[in-house]
C-alpha cells in the first residue's frame, strides 16, 4: 500500500503514524520526553530532544512500513502552537523551547490588554493576547534581555525547528502555525506591522510563511536513515489543533472536535478567517480556504497525571506491582468513576498551568472549592476531570453566543480512551460524543493533509467519511442538568479568586538553581 507518514510533535511526546489514502493506519510509534518547569509559571523543552524524537519517530514508522511492504510517498508535519525558540540562521536552536504553557510574559500581556490594543490585534491575527503567544513572549525578552532579542538571528517555534532538522530548507513555517503566533495578519497574509513592533523584532528575524500543502525536500541523511527514497517530499503541514479536526473527521458544519491530550481544545471548521465579537475564540488556518475557530484550555490529561503524582503515593492495586504511569492514571480514573456526578459538592478549578479560553486572562491558578472531610482521593480526581470538561463547555457556550451551533462532538487524544472522561464531557457539553476510532487523530490529520497536497484527496470533507468512530456516548440528562447549574459557579469562582492568586504568586519563592522539575516522560 502507498502510505504517508505523519510526524506530530507534541508537548510531551512525538507521535509517528503511517496511513493510506483510505485513512487506514498502518504503523504507529511514540517517543516521549519531559517538560521542564524551571520556575513558577515556566514550561520549557529541550529542542535537541524534539528534533531527535522527530527523526526517531520517522525512522521507526518507516521501518515498520518497510516490514509490511508499504511504500512511503510523503512525510507530513504537525506541531503544537505558540512555542518560541531562539535560532541561528541555519535553524539551529540557541536556547530552550518556551512552550504554550509558559506564563512568564503575563505582565507584558496585561499591559497590552490595558493599553486597549488586544482586541484589534486579535481581530487581525486570530490569536488572543495571552502569555501563551509568541507575541507576548518576545515582548518579555525585549524587556528582560533586549540585547539577546535584537541579536538573535532568528526567532521561531517548533515547526521551524523540525523543518530545519528534517529538510534542506531552513527557517520556513506554515500558514497554520504562523496564524497562531499573534504576529501574523490572517487577512492580509503577512507579518503584522503593529504586532512585530510590540514584539520588538524585525520581519527578517521571522520565518517565511508557506501554504500548509507546500512540498519541501527531505535532507539526504534523514531520508537515508529512514530508508526512504531520496525524492520523498516533505509536506510542511499545519498546527496540531486544526489537523486534529481533519483527523477525526470534524470538518462539516455543526461538528466540533475536542482534543483531550496534555491540554485540551474545542474547535470547528469554517470557510474564511473569522473572529468572534467578544474575543473569546481563536482563528487558525488549516489550509488557505479552511479555517478553525475555537478555544484551547491549558489543562486536560496533565491534571490527572498531576493528581496521580500528588494523591496516589503508595497507591497500588492488588497484582499491579510495577504498573506504569498510564496504568496508574487509568486506575485512579476507574476509582473516580464510582463517585456521583458533581463530586458531592466539590468544585475544581483545574488551572495548574494557568488558563486560556474563554477568558484569556494571565495569572489564573488552580483551586478546590467546597472541600470537606468526607471528600477523598476519588472525589479530588473526579472533580478535576469535571473542571476540565466544564472549561470546554464554557468554550462551547462562546460558540453558541456567536450563532455557531454545535450538534456533534468528535473526541481524540489520550484521555478520550477513558470512559469517565468521555461521559463527563458529554454531560458537561450536553452533546453526543463520538470517540474517533484512531489512536492518533492529529497524526492522521497530518497524513490526510498530505494526501490533499498530493492531489489524491481534493475534498477535505471526505475525511469525515474516512475516519471511523468508536463508542458513541450520549449525555446523561440528570448529569447534564447538574453540570449546567454548576457552570456559572465555575465562571464566578475562577474570576473571583483571580486577585487572591495574583497576590499568592508574588509570595511564591523562586526555586533554587538545580531544583527545576520535569513533568511527564
Amino acid at each position: 500500500m502507498d502510505v504517508v507518514i505523519g510526524i506530530d510533535t507534541g508537548t510531551t511526546a512525538t507521535k509517528g503514524v503511517a496511513a493510506g489514502l483510505s485513512g487506514e493506519l498502518r504503523a504507529l510509534t511514540s517517543v516521549h520526553y519531559p517538560l521542564s518547569v524551571p520556575g513558577p509559571g515556566r514550561a520549557e523543552l529541550d529542542p535537541r530532544q524534539l528534533t531527535a524524537a522527530a527523526v526517531k519517530a520517522l525512522t521507526d514508522v518507516a521501518s515498520e512500513c518497510a516490514r509490511r511492504g508499504d511504500r512511503v510517498v510523503a512525510v507530513s508535519l504537525s506541531a503544537f502552537l505558540h512555542a518560541l525558540v531562539p535560532m541561528d540562521d541555519d535553524g539551529r536552536p540557541l536556547g530552550p523551547v518556551i512552550t504554550w504553557a509558559d506564563g512568564r510574559s503575563g505582565e507584558q500581556a496585561d499591559r497590552i490588554v490595558a493599553a486597549g490594543a488586544a482586541r484589534e490585534l486579535q481581530a487581525r491575527t486570530g490569536t488572543p493576547v495571552h502569555p501563551m503567544s509568541p507575541l507576548t513572549k518576545l515582548a518579555w525578552w525585549g524587556e528582560t534581555d533586549p540585547g539577546t532579542l535584537r541579536g538573535t538571528p532568528r526567532w521561531g517555534g517548533v515547526k521551524e525547528l523540525i523543518v530545519a532538522a528534517l529538510s534542506g530548507s531552513p527557517f520556513l513555517v506554515d500558514l497554520s502555525v504562523a496564524s497562531g503566533t499573534g504576529l501574523y495578519d490572517i487577512h492580509s497574509r503577512q507579518w503584522d506591522d503593529e504586532a512585530v513592533k510590540i514584539a520588538g523584532v524585525r520581519r527578517e528575524q521571522l520565518a517565511e510563511v508557506l501554504p500548509t500543502t507546500a512540498r519541501l525536500p527531505l535532507r539526504p541523511d534523514v531520508a537515508s536513515a529512514a530508508g526512504l527514497a531520496a525524492d520523498t517530499p516533505l509536506i510542511i503541514g499545519a498546527a496540531d489543533g486544526p489537523l486534529a479536526n481533519l483527523g477525526v473527521g470534524a470538518t462539516p458544519p455543526g461538528v466540533a472536535a475536542v482534543s483531550l491530550g496534555t491540554s485540551g481544545a474545542l474547535r470547528t471548521v469554517v470557510d474564511r478567517p473569522t473572529n468572534d465579537t467578544a474575543g473569546r475564540l481563536f482563528c487558525y488556518a488549516l489550509t488557505e480556504d479552511r479555517w478553525v475557530i475555537g478555544g484551547a484550555v491549558n489543562n486536560a490529561g496533565s491534571v490527572v497525571r498531576w493528581a496521580a503524582q500528588s494523591f496516589a503515593a503508595g497507591f497500588e492495586r492488588p497484582g499491579a506491582e510495577g504498573e506504569d504511569a498510564d496504568e496508574r492514571d487509568a486506575a485512579l480514573l476507574e476509582e473516580a468513576a464510582r463517585v456521583e456526578p458533581g463530586s458531592e459538592g466539590l468544585l475544581c478549578l483545574p488551572y495548574l498551568l494557568g488558563e486560556r479560553a474563554p477568558w484569556w486572562r494571565s495569572g489564573m491558578r488552580g483551586a478546590y472549592l467546597g472541600l470537606r472531610r468526607e471528600h477523598g482521593r476519588p472525589h479530588l480526581v473526579r472533580a478535576a476531570v469535571e473542571g476540565v470538561c466544564q472549561q470546554l463547555a464554557l468554550v462551547r457556550d462562546s460558540f453558541e453566543a456567536e450563532g455557531c451551533s454545535i450538534t456533534e462532538i468528535r473526541a481524540t487524544g489520550g484521555a478520550a480512551a477513558s470512559e469517565l472522561w468521555v461521559s463527563v464531557l458529554a454531560g458537561a457539553l450536553d452533546l453526543p460524543v463520538s470517540v474517533a476510532d484512531v489512536p492518533e487523530g492529529t497524526g492522521l490529520g497530518a497524513c490526510l493533509l498530505a494526501w490533499h497536497a498530493l492531489g489524491e484527496l481534493p475534498d477535505l470533507d471526505r475525511a469525515a467519511t474516512l475516519v471511523p468512530t468508536g463508542r458513541h456516548t450520549r449525555p446523561d440528562p440528570s448529569a447534564a442538568a447538574l453540570y449546567g447549574r454548576l457552570r456559572p459557579l465555575v465562571e464566578r469562582s475562577a474570576l473571583a479568586v483571580l486577585d487572591v492568586v495574583t497576590e499568592l504568586d508574588k509570595l511564591a519563592p523562586e526555586p533554587l538553581p538545580g531544583t527545576e522539575k520535569a513533568v511527564g516522560s
